[in-house]
Protein backbone atom coordinates (compact mmCIF):
# COMPACT_ATOMS: atom_id res chain seq x y z
CA UNK A 1 0.00 0.00 0.00
CA UNK A 2 1.47 3.37 -1.00
CA UNK A 3 0.31 6.40 1.34
CA UNK A 4 0.67 10.02 -0.12
CA UNK A 5 1.48 12.76 2.05
CA UNK A 6 -0.05 15.80 1.67
CA UNK A 7 2.84 18.74 0.69
CA UNK A 8 4.52 20.08 3.73
CA UNK A 9 2.83 23.07 5.87
CA UNK A 10 -0.20 21.91 3.85
CA UNK A 11 -2.62 19.80 6.37
CA UNK A 12 -5.81 18.01 4.66
CA UNK A 13 -7.84 18.96 7.27
CA UNK A 14 -7.45 22.18 9.70
CA UNK A 15 -7.59 21.63 13.54
CA UNK A 16 -10.53 20.73 14.90
CA UNK A 17 -11.51 21.80 18.66
CA UNK A 18 -13.67 19.03 19.08
CA UNK A 19 -14.56 15.87 17.10
CA UNK A 20 -18.13 15.88 15.41
CA UNK A 21 -19.19 12.41 16.01
CA UNK A 22 -22.66 10.81 15.76
CA UNK A 23 -24.28 8.16 18.22
CA UNK A 24 -26.64 5.61 17.32
CA UNK A 25 -29.05 5.40 20.34
CA UNK A 26 -31.88 3.21 19.14
CA UNK A 27 -32.75 0.70 21.80
CA UNK A 28 -29.60 1.35 23.49
CA UNK A 29 -29.85 2.14 27.42
CA UNK A 30 -28.78 5.62 28.86
CA UNK A 31 -28.47 7.01 32.57
CA UNK A 32 -29.74 10.24 33.29
CA UNK A 33 -29.04 11.75 36.51
CA UNK A 34 -31.13 14.49 37.93
CA UNK A 35 -34.36 15.49 37.47
CA UNK A 36 -33.77 19.42 36.82
CA UNK A 37 -35.47 21.44 33.31
CA UNK A 38 -31.98 21.48 32.01
CA UNK A 39 -31.45 17.54 32.69
CA UNK A 40 -34.96 17.03 31.06
CA UNK A 41 -33.97 19.23 28.19
CA UNK A 42 -30.85 16.19 27.30
CA UNK A 43 -33.13 13.52 28.24
CA UNK A 44 -35.82 14.60 25.89
CA UNK A 45 -33.33 14.81 22.96
CA UNK A 46 -31.71 11.27 24.30
CA UNK A 47 -35.12 9.69 23.98
CA UNK A 48 -36.04 11.29 20.59
CA UNK A 49 -32.75 9.44 19.37
CA UNK A 50 -34.47 6.32 20.41
CA UNK A 51 -32.51 5.80 23.50
CA UNK A 52 -34.35 3.99 26.60
CA UNK A 53 -33.86 6.69 29.24
CA UNK A 54 -33.69 5.31 32.76
CA UNK A 55 -33.50 8.89 35.13
CA UNK A 56 -32.27 8.63 38.46
CA UNK A 57 -33.34 11.04 40.63
CA UNK A 58 -35.04 11.69 43.84
CA UNK A 59 -38.88 11.75 43.73
CA UNK A 60 -38.71 15.54 45.08
CA UNK A 61 -36.23 16.32 42.57
CA UNK A 62 -38.09 15.56 39.51
CA UNK A 63 -39.29 18.90 37.68
CA UNK A 64 -43.28 19.39 36.14
CA UNK A 65 -41.71 19.53 32.69
CA UNK A 66 -40.13 16.00 33.49
CA UNK A 67 -42.92 14.28 34.93
CA UNK A 68 -45.53 15.14 31.56
CA UNK A 69 -42.64 13.97 29.03
CA UNK A 70 -42.20 10.59 30.80
CA UNK A 71 -46.50 10.08 30.61
CA UNK A 72 -46.78 11.83 27.29
CA UNK A 73 -44.61 8.82 25.45
CA UNK A 74 -44.52 11.73 22.59
CA UNK A 75 -41.09 10.71 21.87
CA UNK A 76 -38.74 7.51 19.91
CA UNK A 77 -37.74 5.93 22.76
CA UNK A 78 -38.63 5.14 26.51
CA UNK A 79 -38.26 7.40 29.94
CA UNK A 80 -38.30 5.79 32.68
CA UNK A 81 -38.50 7.59 36.32
CA UNK A 82 -36.36 5.72 39.05
CA UNK A 83 -37.11 7.18 42.72
CA UNK A 84 -33.51 7.07 43.98
CA UNK A 85 -30.34 8.64 44.15
CA UNK A 86 -27.57 7.12 41.35
CA UNK A 87 -24.18 4.64 42.41
CA UNK A 88 -21.64 3.92 39.96
CA UNK A 89 -22.63 0.57 39.38
CA UNK A 90 -25.92 2.15 37.87
CA UNK A 91 -23.68 2.99 34.75
CA UNK A 92 -22.94 -0.98 34.07
CA UNK A 93 -23.90 -1.17 30.84
CA UNK A 94 -24.92 1.76 29.98
CA UNK A 95 -24.74 3.31 26.12
CA UNK A 96 -24.34 6.84 27.37
CA UNK A 97 -24.60 9.02 30.73
CA UNK A 98 -25.67 12.49 31.57
CA UNK A 99 -25.61 14.20 34.82
CA UNK A 100 -26.83 17.34 36.19
CA UNK A 101 -24.46 17.48 39.21
CA UNK A 102 -23.01 20.83 40.80
CA UNK A 103 -21.14 19.51 43.52
CA UNK A 104 -17.34 18.75 42.20
CA UNK A 105 -17.04 16.26 44.77
CA UNK A 106 -19.93 14.33 43.16
CA UNK A 107 -18.96 15.43 39.44
CA UNK A 108 -15.39 13.88 39.57
CA UNK A 109 -16.85 10.33 41.24
CA UNK A 110 -19.30 10.27 38.25
CA UNK A 111 -16.77 10.86 36.01
CA UNK A 112 -14.82 8.19 37.18
CA UNK A 113 -17.52 5.91 37.63
CA UNK A 114 -18.13 6.44 33.76
CA UNK A 115 -14.85 6.09 33.08
CA UNK A 116 -14.53 2.70 34.66
CA UNK A 117 -17.26 1.28 33.02
CA UNK A 118 -16.03 2.86 30.03
CA UNK A 119 -19.12 4.85 29.38
CA UNK A 120 -19.34 7.91 27.63
CA UNK A 121 -20.12 10.90 30.14
CA UNK A 122 -21.62 14.10 30.09
CA UNK A 123 -21.93 16.71 33.42
CA UNK A 124 -24.56 19.79 31.96
CA UNK A 125 -23.29 22.75 31.65
CA UNK A 126 -19.87 21.71 32.76
CA UNK A 127 -17.02 21.51 30.43
CA UNK A 128 -14.61 20.05 32.58
CA UNK A 129 -16.53 16.84 33.58
CA UNK A 130 -17.42 16.49 30.41
CA UNK A 131 -16.31 13.51 27.80
CA UNK A 132 -18.65 14.95 24.88
CA UNK A 133 -20.64 18.02 24.52
CA UNK A 134 -24.22 18.49 23.16
CA UNK A 135 -24.11 21.18 20.53
CA UNK A 136 -26.63 23.06 18.58
CA UNK A 137 -28.84 20.78 16.19
CA UNK A 138 -30.72 21.07 13.21
CA UNK A 139 -33.41 18.53 12.46
CA UNK A 140 -34.26 17.10 9.57
CA UNK A 141 -34.11 13.72 10.65
CA UNK A 142 -32.66 11.28 9.25
CA UNK A 143 -30.47 14.62 7.77
CA UNK A 144 -29.55 15.94 11.17
CA UNK A 145 -26.92 18.64 11.39
CA UNK A 146 -24.94 19.00 14.87
CA UNK A 147 -22.81 22.23 15.81
CA UNK A 148 -20.77 23.04 18.28
CA UNK A 149 -18.03 26.00 19.57
CA UNK A 150 -16.69 23.16 22.15
CA UNK A 151 -17.96 25.00 24.94
CA UNK A 152 -16.63 28.30 23.73
CA UNK A 153 -19.61 30.97 22.78
CA UNK A 154 -23.00 28.78 22.98
CA UNK A 155 -25.22 31.94 21.76
CA UNK A 156 -22.71 31.74 18.37
CA UNK A 157 -23.67 28.18 17.71
CA UNK A 158 -27.44 28.94 18.67
CA UNK A 159 -27.50 31.72 15.94
CA UNK A 160 -25.48 29.54 13.43
CA UNK A 161 -28.33 27.20 13.79
CA UNK A 162 -31.28 29.46 13.18
CA UNK A 163 -29.17 30.49 9.92
CA UNK A 164 -28.97 27.15 8.80
CA UNK A 165 -33.13 26.80 9.74
CA UNK A 166 -33.86 29.44 7.20
CA UNK A 167 -32.01 27.61 4.62
CA UNK A 168 -32.94 24.26 4.72
CA UNK A 169 -37.00 23.72 3.70
CA UNK A 170 -39.22 21.13 6.46
CA UNK A 171 -39.66 19.23 3.41
CA UNK A 172 -35.97 17.64 3.25
CA UNK A 173 -36.90 15.20 6.03
CA UNK A 174 -39.37 13.79 3.59
CA UNK A 175 -36.63 14.07 1.34
CA UNK A 176 -34.02 12.17 3.45
CA UNK A 177 -36.34 9.84 4.70
CA UNK A 178 -37.03 8.70 0.88
CA UNK A 179 -33.20 8.55 0.17
CA UNK A 180 -32.61 6.05 2.80
CA UNK A 181 -35.36 4.28 1.46
CA UNK A 182 -34.11 4.14 -2.07
CA UNK A 183 -30.83 3.68 -1.38
CA UNK A 184 -30.61 -0.15 -1.30
CA UNK A 185 -32.78 0.05 -4.60
CA UNK A 186 -29.84 2.49 -6.26
CA UNK A 187 -27.06 0.35 -4.84
CA UNK A 188 -28.57 -2.68 -6.84
CA UNK A 189 -29.96 -1.42 -10.03
CA UNK A 190 -27.36 1.37 -11.07
CA UNK A 191 -23.49 1.19 -11.32
CA UNK A 192 -20.63 2.92 -8.99
CA UNK A 193 -19.42 6.28 -10.52
CA UNK A 194 -21.18 8.76 -13.09
CA UNK A 195 -24.87 6.90 -13.02
CA UNK A 196 -25.09 6.29 -9.38
CA UNK A 197 -23.98 9.71 -8.84
CA UNK A 198 -26.02 11.26 -11.43
CA UNK A 199 -29.29 9.87 -9.78
CA UNK A 200 -28.50 11.55 -6.39
CA UNK A 201 -27.72 14.52 -7.61
CA UNK A 202 -31.22 14.68 -9.41
CA UNK A 203 -32.87 13.57 -6.34
CA UNK A 204 -30.76 15.95 -4.30
CA UNK A 205 -31.71 18.92 -6.99
CA UNK A 206 -35.81 18.16 -6.27
CA UNK A 207 -34.91 17.87 -2.66
CA UNK A 208 -34.11 21.74 -2.42
CA UNK A 209 -37.31 22.83 -3.91
CA UNK A 210 -40.69 23.59 -1.65
CA UNK A 211 -42.07 20.24 -2.22
CA UNK A 212 -42.73 17.19 -0.68
CA UNK A 213 -41.74 13.88 -2.70
CA UNK A 214 -44.27 11.61 -3.64
CA UNK A 215 -42.69 8.27 -3.57
CA UNK A 216 -45.16 6.31 -5.78
CA UNK A 217 -44.24 8.13 -8.84
CA UNK A 218 -40.23 8.08 -8.41
CA UNK A 219 -39.11 5.64 -10.31
CA UNK A 220 -34.86 4.83 -10.34
CA UNK A 221 -34.98 4.48 -14.48
CA UNK A 222 -37.22 7.59 -15.37
CA UNK A 223 -35.62 9.72 -13.25
CA UNK A 224 -31.69 9.17 -14.90
CA UNK A 225 -33.32 8.69 -18.43
CA UNK A 226 -35.39 12.05 -18.22
CA UNK A 227 -33.41 14.96 -19.65
CA UNK A 228 -33.02 17.86 -16.52
CA UNK A 229 -35.94 19.73 -16.38
CA UNK A 230 -35.08 23.80 -16.23
CA UNK A 231 -36.66 26.59 -14.38
CA UNK A 232 -37.09 30.52 -13.60
CA UNK A 233 -37.21 31.99 -10.51
CA UNK A 234 -36.92 35.87 -10.76
CA UNK A 235 -35.90 36.63 -6.83
CA UNK A 236 -36.78 40.00 -5.50
CA UNK A 237 -33.09 41.14 -4.25
CA UNK A 238 -34.50 44.03 -2.16
CA UNK A 239 -32.79 47.63 -1.94
CA UNK A 240 -29.51 46.17 -1.33
CA UNK A 241 -29.27 44.88 2.98
CA UNK A 242 -28.97 41.37 2.20
CA UNK A 243 -30.53 41.40 6.04
CA UNK A 244 -33.97 42.44 4.43
CA UNK A 245 -33.92 38.95 1.58
CA UNK A 246 -36.87 36.69 2.51
CA UNK A 247 -36.26 32.91 3.56
CA UNK A 248 -37.46 31.95 0.09
CA UNK A 249 -34.93 34.49 -1.71
CA UNK A 250 -31.74 32.78 -0.34
CA UNK A 251 -33.25 29.34 -0.46
CA UNK A 252 -33.61 29.72 -4.38
CA UNK A 253 -30.16 31.78 -4.72
CA UNK A 254 -28.59 28.79 -2.57
CA UNK A 255 -30.24 26.55 -5.17
CA UNK A 256 -29.00 28.38 -8.50
CA UNK A 257 -27.14 26.79 -11.58
CA UNK A 258 -27.07 30.60 -12.89
CA UNK A 259 -27.86 33.74 -11.82
CA UNK A 260 -28.46 36.43 -13.97
CA UNK A 261 -28.30 39.94 -11.73
CA UNK A 262 -29.05 43.49 -12.20
CA UNK A 263 -26.65 46.06 -11.65
CA UNK A 264 -28.32 47.60 -8.96
CA UNK A 265 -28.18 44.29 -6.96
CA UNK A 266 -25.48 44.67 -4.20
CA UNK A 267 -22.16 42.16 -3.76
CA UNK A 268 -23.96 41.51 -0.10
CA UNK A 269 -26.51 39.75 -1.81
CA UNK A 270 -24.45 37.79 -4.46
CA UNK A 271 -22.91 36.76 -1.32
CA UNK A 272 -25.44 34.73 -0.25
CA UNK A 273 -25.44 32.33 -3.32
CA UNK A 274 -24.44 29.03 -3.80
CA UNK A 275 -20.44 29.32 -4.51
CA UNK A 276 -20.86 27.22 -7.60
CA UNK A 277 -23.35 29.19 -9.76
CA UNK A 278 -22.35 31.32 -12.66
CA UNK A 279 -22.93 34.37 -12.17
CA UNK A 280 -23.72 36.70 -14.48
CA UNK A 281 -24.66 40.84 -15.03
CA UNK A 282 -27.43 41.42 -17.38
CA UNK A 283 -28.38 45.32 -15.81
CA UNK A 284 -30.12 47.93 -17.75
CA UNK A 285 -28.71 51.46 -16.94
CA UNK A 286 -29.54 54.97 -17.81
CA UNK A 287 -26.68 56.15 -20.13
CA UNK A 288 -24.87 53.15 -20.18
CA UNK A 289 -24.57 50.27 -22.69
CA UNK A 290 -26.72 47.44 -21.19
CA UNK A 291 -28.45 44.22 -21.92
CA UNK A 292 -31.51 44.77 -24.09
CA UNK A 293 -34.42 42.64 -22.73
CA UNK A 294 -34.26 41.23 -26.10
CA UNK A 295 -31.07 39.88 -24.93
CA UNK A 296 -31.88 38.76 -21.52
CA UNK A 297 -34.95 36.88 -22.13
CA UNK A 298 -33.57 34.58 -25.04
CA UNK A 299 -30.51 33.85 -22.26
CA UNK A 300 -32.90 32.81 -19.89
CA UNK A 301 -34.50 30.65 -22.17
CA UNK A 302 -31.49 29.25 -23.35
CA UNK A 303 -29.99 28.17 -20.21
CA UNK A 304 -33.30 26.74 -18.77
CA UNK A 305 -33.96 24.74 -21.90
CA UNK A 306 -30.06 23.28 -20.93
CA UNK A 307 -31.78 22.19 -17.36
CA UNK A 308 -30.72 25.06 -15.21
CA UNK A 309 -31.61 26.15 -12.55
CA UNK A 310 -31.92 30.12 -13.94
CA UNK A 311 -32.20 32.97 -10.77
CA UNK A 312 -33.17 36.48 -12.23
CA UNK A 313 -31.83 38.17 -9.53
CA UNK A 314 -33.86 42.08 -9.40
CA UNK A 315 -33.44 44.64 -7.37
CA UNK A 316 -36.06 45.41 -4.88
CA UNK A 317 -38.95 43.62 -5.58
CA UNK A 318 -39.26 41.77 -9.28
CA UNK A 319 -42.82 42.79 -10.27
CA UNK A 320 -42.39 46.87 -9.08
CA UNK A 321 -41.26 48.26 -12.31
CA UNK A 322 -39.10 45.61 -13.53
CA UNK A 323 -39.83 43.30 -17.10
CA UNK A 324 -40.84 40.58 -14.84
CA UNK A 325 -44.78 40.72 -16.50
CA UNK A 326 -42.34 40.83 -20.14
CA UNK A 327 -40.22 37.92 -18.71
CA UNK A 328 -42.78 35.83 -17.23
CA UNK A 329 -44.98 35.64 -20.39
CA UNK A 330 -42.38 34.90 -22.68
CA UNK A 331 -40.85 31.60 -20.51
CA UNK A 332 -44.54 30.62 -20.41
CA UNK A 333 -45.26 30.64 -24.20
CA UNK A 334 -42.12 28.76 -24.19
CA UNK A 335 -43.41 25.93 -21.65
CA UNK A 336 -40.90 26.99 -18.98
CA UNK A 337 -41.70 26.78 -15.51
CA UNK A 338 -41.45 29.91 -13.58
CA UNK A 339 -42.24 31.34 -10.00
CA UNK A 340 -41.08 34.41 -8.30
CA UNK A 341 -40.46 35.23 -4.90
CA UNK A 342 -41.26 38.72 -3.91
CA UNK A 343 -38.36 41.24 -2.33
CA UNK A 344 -38.57 45.07 -0.03
CA UNK A 345 -39.37 47.39 -2.56
CA UNK A 346 -37.57 50.59 -2.09
CA UNK A 347 -40.67 52.87 -1.01
CA UNK A 348 -41.17 50.31 1.79
CA UNK A 349 -37.03 50.17 2.67
CA UNK A 350 -37.19 53.68 2.80
CA UNK A 351 -40.13 54.00 5.07
CA UNK A 352 -38.85 51.49 7.42
CA UNK A 353 -35.33 53.32 7.63
CA UNK A 354 -37.12 56.57 8.53
CA UNK A 355 -39.37 55.00 10.72
CA UNK A 356 -42.43 57.11 8.56
CA UNK A 357 -46.11 55.59 7.61
CA UNK A 358 -47.03 56.00 4.08
CA UNK A 359 -50.42 55.73 5.09
CA UNK A 360 -50.56 57.17 8.73
CA UNK A 361 -54.60 57.48 9.47
CA UNK A 362 -54.65 61.28 9.98
CA UNK A 363 -52.55 62.39 7.23
CA UNK A 364 -52.66 59.86 4.13
CA UNK A 365 -55.19 57.18 2.91
CA UNK A 366 -53.25 55.56 0.19
CA UNK A 367 -50.02 55.32 -1.48
CA UNK A 368 -48.80 55.80 -5.47
CA UNK A 369 -45.83 53.85 -6.63
CA UNK A 370 -45.58 55.96 -9.71
CA UNK A 371 -42.55 55.08 -12.52
CA UNK A 372 -40.50 58.59 -13.08
CA UNK A 373 -39.87 57.64 -16.34
CA UNK A 374 -40.74 56.20 -19.42
CA UNK A 375 -39.15 54.30 -22.26
CA UNK A 376 -37.92 56.92 -23.45
CA UNK A 377 -36.22 58.17 -20.24
CA UNK A 378 -38.56 61.03 -20.01
CA UNK A 379 -42.04 61.57 -18.08
CA UNK A 380 -44.07 59.40 -19.14
CA UNK A 381 -47.24 61.34 -20.86
CA UNK A 382 -49.78 58.93 -19.69
CA UNK A 383 -50.04 60.10 -15.50
CA UNK A 384 -52.33 61.87 -14.01
CA UNK A 385 -50.57 64.52 -12.15
CA UNK A 386 -54.10 65.93 -10.88
CA UNK A 387 -54.74 63.00 -8.82
CA UNK A 388 -51.11 62.58 -8.11
CA UNK A 389 -51.42 66.27 -6.60
CA UNK A 390 -53.15 65.20 -3.44
CA UNK A 391 -51.05 65.57 -0.37
CA UNK A 392 -53.46 62.93 1.32
CA UNK A 393 -52.11 60.35 -0.51
CA UNK A 394 -48.17 59.50 -0.56
CA UNK A 395 -46.86 59.27 -3.85
CA UNK A 396 -43.17 57.50 -4.14
CA UNK A 397 -41.55 58.38 -8.00
CA UNK A 398 -39.26 55.87 -8.56
CA UNK A 399 -36.08 56.26 -11.00
CA UNK A 400 -36.92 60.13 -11.01
CA UNK A 401 -33.00 61.72 -10.38
CA UNK A 402 -33.37 63.34 -13.62
CA UNK A 403 -36.93 63.46 -14.20
CA UNK A 404 -37.45 65.29 -10.65
CA UNK A 405 -37.47 69.09 -11.60
CA UNK A 406 -40.27 68.21 -14.08
CA UNK A 407 -42.56 66.39 -11.57
CA UNK A 408 -41.99 69.48 -9.44
CA UNK A 409 -43.94 71.51 -12.18
CA UNK A 410 -46.56 69.28 -12.75
CA UNK A 411 -47.62 68.93 -9.37
CA UNK A 412 -46.81 72.10 -8.40
CA UNK A 413 -49.40 73.28 -12.11
CA UNK A 414 -52.01 71.29 -10.53
CA UNK A 415 -52.08 73.06 -7.35
CA UNK A 416 -50.11 71.00 -4.99
CA UNK A 417 -48.45 73.62 -2.43
CA UNK A 418 -44.64 74.14 -2.29
CA UNK A 419 -44.53 73.49 1.92
CA UNK A 420 -45.96 69.57 0.87
CA UNK A 421 -43.62 67.37 2.80
CA UNK A 422 -40.85 65.84 0.69
CA UNK A 423 -38.10 63.12 0.64
CA UNK A 424 -35.42 62.43 -1.43
CA UNK A 425 -33.56 58.90 -1.43
CA UNK A 426 -30.72 57.51 -3.28
CA UNK A 427 -28.99 53.74 -2.98
CA UNK A 428 -31.65 53.02 -0.24
CA UNK A 429 -30.29 50.51 2.17
CA UNK A 430 -27.01 50.58 1.13
CA UNK A 431 -23.74 51.95 2.94
CA UNK A 432 -23.70 55.15 0.82
CA UNK A 433 -27.42 55.91 1.07
CA UNK A 434 -28.37 59.45 0.98
CA UNK A 435 -31.44 60.97 2.12
CA UNK A 436 -32.82 64.45 2.64
CA UNK A 437 -35.82 65.94 3.63
CA UNK A 438 -37.55 68.86 3.11
CA UNK A 439 -40.57 70.32 1.05
CA UNK A 440 -41.57 70.09 -2.58
CA UNK A 441 -40.25 73.55 -3.31
CA UNK A 442 -37.13 72.42 -2.03
CA UNK A 443 -36.54 69.62 -4.28
CA UNK A 444 -35.69 70.82 -7.00
CA UNK A 445 -32.44 72.79 -5.59
CA UNK A 446 -31.84 69.65 -2.87
CA UNK A 447 -32.12 66.67 -5.48
CA UNK A 448 -28.30 68.26 -7.70
CA UNK A 449 -26.39 66.53 -4.69
CA UNK A 450 -27.46 63.18 -5.78
CA UNK A 451 -25.15 61.68 -8.73
CA UNK A 452 -27.10 60.45 -11.79
CA UNK A 453 -25.73 57.50 -11.38
CA UNK A 454 -27.71 56.94 -7.86
CA UNK A 455 -31.25 54.85 -7.92
CA UNK A 456 -33.25 57.70 -6.77
CA UNK A 457 -36.86 57.57 -5.65
CA UNK A 458 -38.64 60.93 -4.86
CA UNK A 459 -41.28 60.43 -2.33
CA UNK A 460 -44.22 63.37 -1.71
CA UNK A 461 -47.10 64.07 0.86
CA UNK A 462 -48.40 65.12 4.21
CA UNK A 463 -47.63 61.61 6.00
CA UNK A 464 -43.99 62.58 5.37
CA UNK A 465 -43.42 65.81 7.25
CA UNK A 466 -41.21 65.15 10.37
CA UNK A 467 -43.52 67.64 12.63
CA UNK A 468 -45.81 64.63 12.86
CA UNK A 469 -43.79 63.01 15.44
CA UNK A 470 -43.13 66.04 17.61
CA UNK A 471 -47.09 66.44 17.50
CA UNK A 472 -47.54 62.68 18.42
CA UNK A 473 -44.91 63.07 21.36
CA UNK A 474 -46.66 66.65 22.61
CA UNK A 475 -49.36 65.00 22.62
CA UNK A 476 -48.82 61.54 24.71
CA UNK A 477 -46.49 64.12 27.17
CA UNK A 478 -49.80 66.23 27.93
Amino acid sequence: MHIVSPPPNRPRIAPLAVLPVFFDLVDKRVIAIGGSEPATWKIELLAAAGAHVQVLAPVEDWCDALIALAESGAVAGTISLVDCHWAPSDLSGAAMAVADIEDDAEAEAFVEAAQRQGVPYNVIDRPAFCQFQFGAIVNRSPLVIGISTAGAAPILGQAVRRRIETLLPTTLTAWAQLAQRLRGDVMEKLAAGPQRRAFWERLVERAFGDTAPCADDFDIDAICEAPPTGRVTLVGAGPGDADLLTIKAVRALQSADVILFDDLVSSEVLEMARREARRMLVGKRAARDSCKQEDINAMMLSLARQGKHVVRLKSGDPMIFGRAGEEIEMLERHGIAVTVVPGVTAALALASRLGLSLTHRDHAQSVRFVTGHSRQGVLPDTLNWQALSDPATTSVYYMSRRTLPQIVDQLTAQGMAPCTPAVIAGNVGRADEQVWRGTVGEAVAAVTAFPLSAPTIFAVGNALAERHLAVQAVAVSA
